[in-house]
């Protein structure tokens, strides 16, 4: 008879402690388990600067985020930002321990850097890199990161628009970036940002917020961007991009060829700035003149709008193979003319 209730209170303890646990619907079941995965691969970089004081050298710390992509080579993704004029960096993983690291590639214009962890542990998680060109406005994300030192927090929200452009700390114009209204602030910068599938499919770069924290509109750069360039990164530390040696400015009279460097591509092209220089023995003095300076009409057959479309169109060129500008000669109503630049990769 004792056993008899032994095992019945057995069970009616069982179906309590069942019952003491409330059903989750499917997708907090997918979120908990894409979180459970992928909080393996992130990394929380902490960033230690020398400053000089008049006396002593001053140490500044700050944080930011990174995701594992390549657990082979012990390879972490992040933002150039997080790790620009840093003097230290180490990688803490979801273990608690904590790592150097060193640097091995960077695109500074578009805000990537890669790293390697040194000596790193035999059980590294990594995520892939999935494709952001699928993404469309309304999809569930994820975002993992270190925000104001706050390790490992998952935030949630969806993609909010495709396509957008925003400007590095550099002033460089970063072209076809994701906006995302997912939590993001200070210290999640390198992050990644996931799909459902939890597969990376951008890096966390940047807010617009009046206070410099979280207003709803967040922005990463896309995972098949850093598919792109990740080969040139790991073999040249940095990506070679066309460059044909000649600086554009905005004016009223359209976009302005404003300087062309001796001996560059464009120079040797014919392109004319509007920078000249006068020498008067010792001296030398610098004007422009705008009368006789190459106004840029098109390039491979796009209409260029102002400096921006200019540059981009020189950059999303393949390799080193031509460039046709359609250019104009001062002002009024010149005849237009088309002249070819063969760039250099630098």
């Amino acid at each position: 008879m004792n056993k008899i209730l032994l095992n019945i209170s057995i069970l009616l303890l069982s179906s309590l402690a069942i019952a003491d646990i409330p059903p989750r619907a499917e997708d907090e079941t997918q979120t908990i388990d894409i979180y459970e995965h992928a909080n393996k691969a992130v990394v929380n970089l902490n960033i230690k600067t020398i400053a000089q004081d008049y006396f002593f050298p001053v140490y500044q710390e700050g944080s930011g985020s990174g995701v594992i992509i390549d657990k082979e080579k012990a390879l972490v993704a992040t933002n150039f930002h997080v790790i620009k004029d840093a003097d230290q960096v180490q990688a803490t993983l979801a273990n608690g321990k904590s790592y150097e690291v060193e640097l091995v590639g960077e695109d500074r214009d578009n805000e990537l850097a890669i790293l390697r962890i040194i000596d790193p542990p035999s059980d590294l998680s990594q995520l892939a890199l999935g494709d952001s060109s699928a993404l469309k406005v309304g999809q569930n994300v994820l975002a993992i990161g270190n925000p104001f030192g706050l390790n490992r927090t998952l935030t949630r929200g969806i993609v909010s628009s495709l396509g957008r452009s925003i400007r590095s700390d550099r002033g460089a114009l970063i072209e076809d970036v994701i906006q995302t209204d997912a939590a993001i602030n200070p210290g999640n910068s390198g992050g990644p940002l996931l799909n459902m599938s939890g597969e990376i499919i951008g890096l966390n770069t940047a807010i617009i917020s009046k206070s410099g924290e979280y207003a709803g509109i967040g922005f990463a750069i896309p995972a098949n961007y850093l598919k792109k360039v990740l080969p040139q990164l790991l073999k040249y530390g940095k990506v070679l991009r066309p460059k044909i040696g000649a600086v554009f400015a905005n004016s009223e009279f359209g976009v302005l060829v404003i300087a062309v460097k001796p001996g560059s591509p464009a120079s040797e092209a014919g392109l004319e700035g509007a920078q000249k220089i006068v020498r008067t023995g010792n001296f030398i003095r610098y004007f422009t003149d705008i009368t006789n300076a190459d106004f840029i009409l098109e390039i491979n057959g796009q209409e260029i709008k102002n400096k921006d479309d200019a540059n981009t169109a020189i950059m999303k060129r393949e390799g080193n193979s031509p460039i046709e500008f359609k250019i104009r000669k001062g002002l009024g109503n010149k005849k237009p003319k088309i002249i070819t630049i063969k760039p250099i990769l630098d």
